[in-house]
């Protein structure tokens, strides 16, 4: 089996989209609130709409967002994860002035999905309103009749006073923390294919990701020789015991870059690395990008 450094957030994002947590809430979300409600994952490049139509705005619908996605959705969408993955939950409206809103989920310092609601406005869509939305739906290339045809759609859709939107928002959130905890569980859970012995030792590494991690020590954990030990860790996660342990810590990493105050130094040591020029070729190696670089890219996309 090949190292994929994604697989281990991919495999948790898809045990919490159904998970019987995830989906007894967002049905109840969408019952109480009349709100549509999605888990997607991490990558900013791939939120477009899917099956997942409860509650969703007439408008929203129509646009089609997964096939003549205009670039003004796209950006709005991307900068509205973009800000929850630094600041927490965030709200932020579109081109067309609806509410959308973003709350992160978390595996320790990972994000690996956003819970995401919205598309409805706060106060009640006139037509009067609809001329300066037109006009972007023009630049973006659509014709006169196809907008003609989502004036409808946008006069149909949902208000929502600002006040009670971010009462419902406030429940959203606090369900995220209650997933994230979700999450951090599955992550160190069998599901019955993984032995518990690879169990015992990502638990043991998570507690102590920020201690030396050598592989006799986590064998040892898991009850089990070196070498047995590295055939089932590498069967059962996709990675070496080194590119596990490295990967959970850029993970982490990415967390505390973003809070600026913080010397790049003092994080790498504060996650476990003996040295920074250690640091900086595992960040490298699983990002692409240098440490300094990724906290200068993400602070400005957040700024801007």
């Amino acid at each position: 089996m090949t190292s994929d450094p994604n697989h281990f957030e991919h495999t948790l994002f898809e045990k919490l989209l159904h998970s019987e947590l995830f989906i007894t809430y967002q049905n109840a979300f969408r019952s109480a609130t009349g709100l549509p409600l999605r888990l997607v994952g991490s990558d900013l490049e791939n939120w477009c709409l899917d099956d997942a139509s409860s509650n969703r705005s007439p408008f929203c619908e129509k646009l089609n967002l997964c096939k003549t996605a205009c670039s003004a959705c796209v950006d709005v969408n991307n900068r509205l994860m973009s800000e929850a993955k630094v600041g927490g939950p965030t709200t932020c409206h579109c081109f067309a002035g609806m509410a959308a809103t973003a709350v992160p989920i978390r595996n320790g310092g990972t994000v690996i999905g956003f819970l995401k609601t919205g598309q409805v406005f706060h106060n009640v869509p006139k037509s009067e309103n609809f001329e300066a939305v037109s006009r972007t739906l023009a630049r973006q290339g659509l014709q006169e009749k196809e907008i003609e045809a989502l004036r409808n759609a946008y006069l149909e859709t949902r208000s929502v006073e600002p006040e009670r939107y971010q009462s419902m928002v406030t429940l959203l959130a606090t369900f995220g923390l209650q997933l994230s905890r979700h999450a951090e569980k599955l992550a160190i859970m069998s599901d019955g294919s993984e032995p518990a012995a690879i169990v015992r030792a990502r638990k043991f590494i998570e507690e102590t990701l920020a201690d030396p991690l050598p592989l006799s020590l986590v064998a040892r954990h898991a009850g089990l020789s070196e070498s047995h030990f590295c055939r089932l860790f590498k069967e059962a996660t996709g990675l070496t015991l080194t590119d596990y342990v490295n990967r959970r810590r850029v993970e982490w990493a990415k967390r505390e870059l973003l809070k600026p105050e913080v010397r790049v130094s003092e994080i790498a040591f504060q996650i476990g690395y003996q040295s920074l020029s250690q640091f900086n070729r595992s960040f490298v190696r699983f990002t692409g990008n240098s440490p300094t670089n990724f906290r200068r890219e993400e602070l400005s996309r957040v700024a801007s």
